[in-house]
């Protein structure tokens, strides 16, 4: 199966930051692909995805705020997030869309207020 590594996280302020990157083992270009995140005490949730062929769809919440991308080339998969709120605290973990079962260690991040 795909293994895939998320990175990119960490503490910020609100109204910061960051860039996550996601890398799998393997060829993803003809998969959609998602970013997802699991706030403490919820469940994990998709909040974006990118298609195949590029097209993209985002959660209410994140919409305007987070960017998703890939590089196929680098089997990299890739989420701006601007202007970053203290809800927007959780471990972000990527995966297909749908999700499968095999599901990175994610990576963790937390906006302060």
């Amino acid at each position: 199966q795909v293994q895939l590594v998320e990175s990119g996280g960490g503490l910020v302020q609100a109204g910061g930051s960051l860039r996550l990157s996601c890398a799998a083992s393997r060829n993803i270009f003809r998969h959609a692909m998602g970013w997802y995140r699991q706030a403490p005490g919820k469940q994990r949730e998709l909040v974006a995805s990118i298609s195949w062929s590029g097209r993209t769809d985002y959660v209410a919440s994140v919409k305007g705020r987070f960017t998703i991308s890939r590089d196929n080339a680098k089997n990299t998969v890739y989420l701006q997030m601007n202007s970053l709120k203290p809800e927007d605290t959780g471990v972000y973990y990527c995966n297909r869309d749908p999700a499968t079962e095999y599901w990175g260690q994610g990576t963790q991040v937390t906006v302060s207020s």
